[in-house]
Parts: structure tokens; C-alpha cells; sequence
């Protein structure tokens, strides 16, 4: 309650007036414009934002240090609505996620076109069976290009 009480102090009417703008902040619930989020929806942005929170609570008083980090977490939330970054971590698929669905998706039955293929008899080869081709391939002119298995420099 002491805390609550020097707040209302002459020599703390700069940190009273921030309370009262972090809360309008709160209760007027408006979106970062995207410029601002787009600088603050950064690595830097928000160890920027989370030092300043951290200031605010070490610093000054304990409820204005409150009130810094739930607007800090707004303003972080807000601007990662805005830059469209909290869509991308909520909804988008990660790889092991995509992974998992693509495997449950394949685990097919043993299938009855398995189990004729495996019940046939092997064909067996012969030499009667075998006889020979009367069909040659031909090559036919390269104009210098190289052979399919050639490994030299080309």
C-alpha cells in the first residue's frame, strides 16, 4: 500500500502520468502501426522493449514496473499481429508436424494385389524360353558430341 501511496507524490507525478497513459494504452487496446510494429516484431525490437520493461520495474515504482510489462507484452503481441509473424508461428506447419501427418497418411493395408503377387508362382527362364533377339540397335551419327558415358572434360 506504501508503494500505491507514493505514487501520488509531487516528485513522482512523471511516473503517475505514465501510469495513467499505460493504462489508457491497455484499456484502448489499439493496433501498432505498421512501421513501429515492423521495427519492434524484430530480435532486437524486443530485447529493446523487454530492457525498458526491466528498467521501468527496477527503477521506479513497483506498479509502474507492473504496468511495463504487461504493456510490454501488449506491444509485443500487437505488433507481431501486425507484421503478420503471430499467424506464422500459430498456424503454419512445422517439419515435424508436416512429417507426422505425411507418415500416418502413408500406412497402407496389406492390399490383395500384395498378397496374389506373392501367392504366384516365379516365372521360370529357360534357354528354350529365351530366343534370341533378331533386333540390333544402331547408333546413329554424333556430330561430335560426346558419348553418354563419357567422364573427360568437356
Amino acid at each position: 500500500m506504501n508503494s500505491f501511496s507514493n505514487l501520488f507524490l509531487r516528485e513522482n507525478l512523471g511516473q503517475l502520468i505514465l501510469c495513467i497513459l499505460f493504462i489508457i494504452y491497455l484499456l484502448m487496446g489499439t493496433m501498432v502501426p505498421r512501421t513501429v510494429a515492423s521495427l519492434i516484431d524484430t530480435i532486437y525490437g524486443k530485447i529493446i522493449i523487454v530492457i525498458v520493461a526491466l528498467i521501468l520495474f527496477v527503477n521506479f515504482n513497483p506498479i509502474l514496473g507492473v504496468l511495463g510489462f504487461i504493456v510490454a507484452y501488449e506491444l509485443l503481441r500487437h505488433a507481431s499481429m501486425s507484421t503478420g509473424s503471430y499467424g506464422l508461428e500459430k498456424y503454419m506447419p512445422t517439419e515435424t508436424k508436416k512429417y507426422s501427418e505425411m507418415t500416418a497418411l502413408n500406412q497402407f493395408p496389406y492390399t490383395l494385389e500384395q498378397e496374389v503377387v506373392k501367392k504366384m508362382a516365379p516365372i521360370k527362364q529357360t534357354e528354350e524360353t529365351m530366343t534370341p533377339s533378331k533386333f540390333h540397335p544402331v547408333l546413329d551419327n554424333l556430330h561430335d558430341a560426346a558419348s553418354v558415358n563419357y567422364t573427360g572434360v568437356i
